[in-house]
């Protein structure tokens, strides 16, 4: 199961399809894989507040996951994204929307199914997985437009 929660309502001001994105996205991601996730879709403040809390960084980012323990199966985690950093990042690499929400989405969603990009060898197999996923409904390239994004950040 995918819970989309949207607490800031400029999520579907700029994007009225956005559950509708999101669910796709984190479909594509999960694949065949059992297990629940929640994404919450909210603003800069609450995620600058989740990344001073739990990761240190008092800054907001565009997308944080949450793993969730073992013990908790079948929920696999939780996925926040922040609108205004998320927004400005799609305005600014020259990318709609709804693609760049896809694309976080399926990065947060390999997170919670423990990817990461902590080093060069990760971050190349983490990137082209994303890319396979992306391309299975229909988002271009996400690295092909900004070679530049720098997920040691997110």
């Amino acid at each position: 199961m995918i819970e989309i929660e949207v607490e800031a309502e400029a999520w579907t001001a700029a994007l009225p399809a956005v559950e509708t994105v999101v669910g796709a996205a984190a479909k594509a991601a999960l694949g065949a894989i059992e297990g629940d996730i929640v994404v919450l879709l909210t603003d800069d403040a609450a995620v600058r507040d989740l990344n001073a809390r739990f990761r240190g960084k008092d800054k907001p980012t565009n997308v944080l996951s949450f793993p969730a323990p073992e013990s908790a199966a079948p929920h696999l985690g939780d996925i926040v994204l922040a609108y205004g950093v998320c927004a400005a990042e799609a305005q600014a690499q020259g990318k709609a929307l709804a693609d760049h929400l896809s694309h976080l989405v399926v990065h947060g969603v390999l997170h919670l199914l423990g990817r990461d990009h902590e080093d060069d060898v990760e971050a190349e197999e983490m990137e082209a997985e994303e890319r396979e996923i992306l391309a299975q409904i229909g988002v271009a390239d996400p690295y092909a437009a900004d070679p530049s994004v720098d997920w040691q950040d997110a």
